[in-house]
């Protein structure tokens, strides 16, 4: 790797040894991958995936605190993955002392060192921060030092930015040093199309569905996606991005897939269409059979499969205020029409905390709350995260959420039916 003037003195320890250690590290990452120099992180703010104090993870809080000391914390300001804990959402005794005294016992001395580290305050908690409300949306072209699955292939994809699937703790190094090895998706021809996915289905196929099939296929490949523009159009407007937020978030969790490009519609897609394609790029067909089959792959682990659901899950990742209108506003109508005025499953919805404070401004907050969910700003996988969790029958419309942990898929309008009491639900 060929390292500027400055960059070298930087490695020679010109401002320390902890930064040195960062810069070796950095040049190591770059090295694995064959980078051949460092990019100068260009974006306004870095994105950490580690938001949680678990005990366990003890060597994360020890290299923190010597960062800390050593001054570093002026590097560039994050954003950080959602809080584990919320005393809002349903858990019994036993579940809270699990969460509180075996967990997240270092909770808050990791919060006060991301507080020195240069977190963005207190509403910088969520797996979406590119939505308007948080307020880190980098632009078209800019360079991420990012780690979030969900949150990376929403800005490489929807945004246009770059970045790599780093790993924690490495989206913090790149965010002090101020560049990040270039390799694969910060390369033009590493954003090229390995796979053409065709989708031919009858009707809009489920977001997470779709991005769950994809991921599967592809893996860690960059797909080009055709056959979406009936349903999603080509502007990308509030129900584009929410579609293309949950697809991919559900690709890169039940996949490895960074990056993707939907015709007529992203924005690298738009300006240069079909010469994103590499030569020789694979075909994958998904119609409504095939969404059909992925479906039915999924394993069950409940411990009773036939077992009634006890706690339902909306908002991995992170649902955008429209999204929250929308469920509002169904769940108020599967209500009425059950001649019900309160959710049949304990039901949790989840999104950033700027943006439930923009919600709660809104009558329909009232409504949600009278019907009986618990709005939080969670995140559902941490919750999930504890063993306790696996003797629960748990239903989710997200198929990120299901892949990490116990937790059962069903379909958005399949969970509707449930949460709302509908005949014939599950």
């Amino acid at each position: 790797m060929q390292l500027t003037a400055e960059q070298q003195a930087l490695l020679n320890g010109e401002k320390g040894e902890i930064m040195a250690k960062i810069v070796k590290t950095l040049v190591m990452y770059g090295d694995s991958f064959g980078a051949e120099r460092m990019v100068p992180v260009s974006s306004k703010y870095g994105h950490t995936v580690i938001s949680f104090g678990l005990k366990v993870m003890s060597p994360v809080y020890d290299l923190y605190d010597q960062l800390i000391q050593a001054g570093l914390p002026q590097g560039q300001k994050f954003t950080a993955d959602p809080r584990p804990l919320d005393k809002n959402v349903p858990a019994s005794f036993l579940d809270n002392f699990v969460f509180t005294k075996l967990m997240y016992t270092q909770q808050e001395r990791y919060e006060e060192q991301l507080n020195k580290l240069g977190i963005t305050g207190e509403d910088a908690y969520t797996c979406a921060c590119y939505l308007d409300q948080v307020g880190n949306k980098p632009e078209k072209g800019e360079v991420l030092s990012w780690a979030e699955s969900s949150a990376v292939i929403y800005a490489n994809s929807v945004l246009g930015a770059r970045c790599n699937r780093n790993s924690g703790i490495l989206e913090l190094m790149g965010s002090i040093a101020g560049f990040v090895p270039e390799f694969g998706l910060l390369t033009d021809e590493g954003r090229k199309a390995s796979w053409v996915v065709e989708v031919r289905c009858k009707n809009r196929p489920e977001a997470q569905l779709l991005g769950s099939a994809i991921g599967m296929k592809v893996m860690e490949e960059v797909p080009y996606i055709k056959g979406m523009g009936p349903w999603l159009g080509t502007e990308l407007d509030g129900a584009a991005c929410a579609y293309l937020k949950d697809m991919g978030a559900a690709a890169a969790s039940n996949g490895a897939v960074g990056l993707y490009h939907v015709e007529g519609l992203t924005p690298e897609a738009k300006e240069q269409g079909e010469s994103l394609i590499a030569e020789g790029a694979q075909v994958y067909v998904i119609d409504d059979n095939e969404l059909e089959r992925v479906k039915a792959s999924y394993p069950v682990i409940w411990k009773n499969p036939n077992a009634k659901p006890q706690l339902a899950f909306v908002g991995c990742p992170h649902m955008s205020l429209q999204q929250l209108r929308d469920w509002t506003d169904a769940v108020t109508a599967g209500l009425k029409a059950s001649g019900r005025k309160k959710v049949a499953i304990p039901t949790v919805f989840t999104a950033p905390t700027a943006v439930i404070r923009e919600f709660e401004k809104e009558d329909r907050a009232a409504a949600l709350k009278e019907a009986g969910v618990v709005l939080s700003y969670i995140c559902p996988l941490m919750y999930m995260n504890n063993p306790l969790c696996k003797s629960k029958a748990v239903v989710t419309s997200s198929n990120k959420l299901r892949t990490y942990t116990s937790a059962r898929y069903y379909t958005e309008a399949e969970i509707l039916d449930m949460i709302t009491g509908k005949e014939g639900g599950k």
